[in-house]
């Protein structure tokens, strides 16, 4: 580790609640150092990371300090004073004109790249095989039956003492890989692992943390995973990145979980393959979206599907807490 890593949050916060003062700076430093400590253990928190907050107490455009304004929802969103100034606490709505994308069921394929990597991520696998990194990357695509695979998976220089140590561990990723294929009953597939490797060369996917992160790859939210932990190009996919979005009212992350909520609700209840689009309007009132979208091969139990969704947007507000919970990771491992 020649350079610490650049660690950039950026975004707006909320330094004080009345009199009572938030050590946001404090606290967002502890999490983003609790978070390292759980996804790459071996980056030394205190030495590796250089972080930098960006943060501002602005509300978004529309804030005036004119007389007329002096009641505004804006004023003080993000400087309340009490709850009076939190207007979500009132009335949740969207804040933003956006839109949330969810399918189900999901494919056996797609069911099974998520086992994959969520057994190859688990801390049963990296007891076993502390030498595999974190940084785990699978493409997967399916034709006439078969199913073809290509694995990136790193490993941890401190736990390889040899090119032959690095080959055997390849072998062993691919018995466990092959395991869940197995169990999933795939039988026709083909299995590529870390392919770009040279072994004349001794070019390989070996790392000191377990993640190109220490190589300068700037892990910038872009083509980074759904809600769902899938990448799924074949699908209907939102707009919007939902990771760094606020779990209240921001509908990249609300109304996109949501939406994969429903679609699993129509399907359970009904066994009607299905895709959900819900549409905001920045300000809307946001258990009432602008546009719900189902969509299904035939126009089949109309108004079974509508008491769903209409049940079910009643208790968006509850998602918040599904979030910060951490219960949602769960719920789509077992969809």
């Amino acid at each position: 580790m020649v350079n610490p890593i650049k660690v950039l949050i950026n975004g707006r916060v909320s330094k004080k609640f009345a009199n009572e003062i938030i050590p946001a700076q404090k606290l967002l430093t502890n999490w983003t150092k609790e978070f390292f400590r759980k996804r790459l253990p071996l980056i030394d928190v205190d030495e590796n990371l250089d972080i930098h907050l960006n943060l501002s107490t602005q509300s978004s455009p529309g804030k005036t300090y004119e007389k007329e304004s002096k009641k505004s929802a804006r004023l003080r969103w993000f400087e309340p004073k009490s709850l009076a100034d939190l207007p979500e606490l009132k009335r949740p709505f969207a804040n933003d004109t956006s839109l949330g994308v969810g399918y189900a069921p999901f494919s056996k394929l797609e069911n099974l790249l998520l086992k994959i990597e969520t057994i190859l991520n688990s801390d049963n696998t990296k007891k076993k095989f502390p030498w595999m990194g974190a940084d785990i990357k699978i493409l997967g695509f399916r034709r006439d039956g078969g199913y073809f695979l290509t694995i990136c998976i790193p490993q941890i220089a401190n736990y390889v003492k040899s090119m032959k140590d690095y080959r055997s561990n390849i072998e062993k990723a691919r018995t466990e890989i092959k395991k869940v294929l197995q169990k999933s009953n795939v039988k026709n597939y083909e299995l590529n692992i870390n392919t770009r490797d040279n072994y004349q060369l001794r070019e390989l996917y070996l790392t000191a943390t377990g993640s190109s992160i220490e190589s300068g790859d700037e892990g910038l939210a872009g083509r980074g995973n759904r809600v769902n932990g899938l990448i799924s190009p074949m699908r209907p996919m939102s707009m919007e990145g939902s990771f760094g979005k606020n779990p209240v009212n921001h509908i990249g992350k609300v109304y996109y979980i949501t939406a994969f909520d429903i679609a699993d609700k129509i399907y359970k209840k009904l066994k009607i393959p299905n895709e959900v689009f819900l549409a905001s309007q920045s300000g809307r009132n946001l258990l009432d979206p602008w546009i719900v979208l189902v969509n299904i091969e035939k126009p089949t139990l109309p108004a079974e599907i509508k008491k769903i969704v209409k049940n079910h947007l009643k208790s968006t507000s509850l998602i918040s807490e599904r979030i910060l919970s951490g219960k949602l990771n769960d719920f789509f491992v077992h969809l």
